[in-house]
């Protein structure tokens, strides 16, 4: 606060038709530089075969030892973690040695789809907007959701961060099965489309309003302040373009649900069903773009174990956690060799729903028991890429960055672009 100002009420507010949004706190705006009359100071499908994306990760990472082979190239060895992939070792990639370069263990991992800490997020053009949310701005309008977010908000540090948007939010995500199918497939009532087309209506006339508003605070304010409300004003975009892309949809029909709606179990037992419902999603062109986060509601003791997740997972290099560990990954890739399997075995075009979708596989974390970052267990399959290789990517001179590899996704998926994250280009 400036020494020779009064100090303003702690928050400015945006109000209109009986809704309010709050302001940044905006440090040069006193309440005698706005005008009497002002009512901010009174209230203060295209193609047949298009391509798609979907990202996979856990919270907590895998067992390196039992993951990466000894042997780089295609006639790498199998491991206990790959054993559920070997039939389908020419549909994907492993990747030895590929990060973002961030530290924070746990408090790092949010930054696996974007290359990019929140703390650091600042400044930068994108943000730390993350894979699936830059694919989906690209594909808006195109499929009833641009992306599905799918994971946990309980576990540990707040639940699933996999999603953010360019405006360094985090994408809430659907928590279950049951949601996910509601999503999918379950329509409104005719009443209550009306109360829907009516309640977008309201809030479009909010954000019109909002924006006249903010146009005139722009002229009074600093340039430390004006950063500040084009940041918010770049959230309020979002939520603008979210409500066009719902506007549009209102009228439109979900495809028929193929079976009785289910409910929540747990994370271990939902498992398979949500990837069931992410194939649904992609195949009857709902989305093209979905993520899933197995976070630390993933319970062991739903596969017979008794110590939880996190505790395991800062096993002390202790043989009998270890092993326990290695059943849930197991089943965690189990899991997802059967997603991969599924996809495979749709036709797509002229070729499977598999040849068209780009599927990442890791995690943010590459060791939990000594909060790691670096070396992430990485893996790509489908989308059209060439596979069958382990590769092992120098670590230490000319470090290939993670990004780059998503660079090269978003590329696949029909996003041009020169640069993503910490990419440096493409990867080769």
């Amino acid at each position: 606060m400036r020494a020779s100002q009064k100090s303003p009420s702690r928050r400015y507010f945006l109000k209109s038709v009986g809704a309010t949004l709050s302001l940044p706190t905006l440090h040069s705006l006193l309440p005698d530089t706005l005008g009497a009359g002002s009512a901010l100071a009174a209230t203060i499908s295209d193609a047949s075969t298009p391509n798609r994306m979907v990202a996979v990760a856990n919270l907590l990472g895998f067992q390196l030892p039992y993951l990466f082979p000894e042997t780089p190239g295609k006639n790498y060895e199998s491991t206990r973690l790959l054993k559920s992939l070997e039939g389908l070792r020419e549909d994907y990639t492993l990747y030895r040695g590929l990060d973002h370069g961030v530290k924070g263990g746990h408090f790092a991992v949010h930054a696996f789809m974007s290359g990019v800490l929140s703390i650091d997020a600042k400044g930068r053009p994108d943000g730390n907007i993350s894979l699936d949310q830059l694919a989906a701005e690209s594909a808006a309008g195109r499929t009833r959701f641009p992306s599905l977010t799918i994971g946990s908000e309980s576990g540990i540090h707040g639940g699933c961060q996999l999603s953010w948007t360019r405006s360094g939010v985090r994408v809430p995500p659907i928590p279950g099965p049951k949601e996910l199918f509601e999503r999918l497939f379950v329509g409104e009532p005719v009443s209550q489309l009306l109360q829907v087309k009516d309640k977008h209506a309201l809030q479009g006339s909010i954000l019109d309003a909002i924006r006249g508003d903010a146009k005139t605070l722009q002229k009074r304010i600093d340039q430390e302040d004006r950063d500040k409300l084009d940041e918010y004003l770049t959230s309020v975009r979002e939520v603008e373009q979210q409500l066009q892309l719902k506007e549009q949809w209102v009228d439109v029909p979900k495809p028929e649900a193929p079976f009785d709606q289910p409910k929540n179990k747990n994370m271990v037992e939902d498992l398979p069903l949500l990837y069931d419902l992410m194939v649904l999603a992609l195949q009857t062109d709902s989305t093209r773009i979905a993520t899933l986060e197995i976070g630390g509601d993933f319970e062991p003791k739903h596969l017979g174990l008794e110590k939880g997740y996190h505790t395991l997972s800062h096993h002390g290099k202790k043989q009998e956690n270890i092993d326990q560990l290695l059943v849930l990954e197991d089943y965690q890739i189990q899991q997802f060799a059967r997603f991969l399997e599924k996809l495979k075995s749709i036709p797509d075009g002229e070729g499977t729903l598999l040849d068209h979708t780009s599927v990442l596989f890791g995690s943010g974390m590459s060791n939990a028991n000594s909060h790691s970052n670096s070396n992430l267990p990485v893996i790509l399959a489908g989308g059209g890429f060439e596979h069958g290789e382990f590769k092992d990517v120098p670590m230490e001179r000319h470090k290939v960055p993670l990004c780059n590899l998503y660079l090269s996704v978003l590329n696949r998926f029909g996003v041009e672009r020169e640069n993503f994250g910490t990419s440096t280009g493409t990867f080769a």
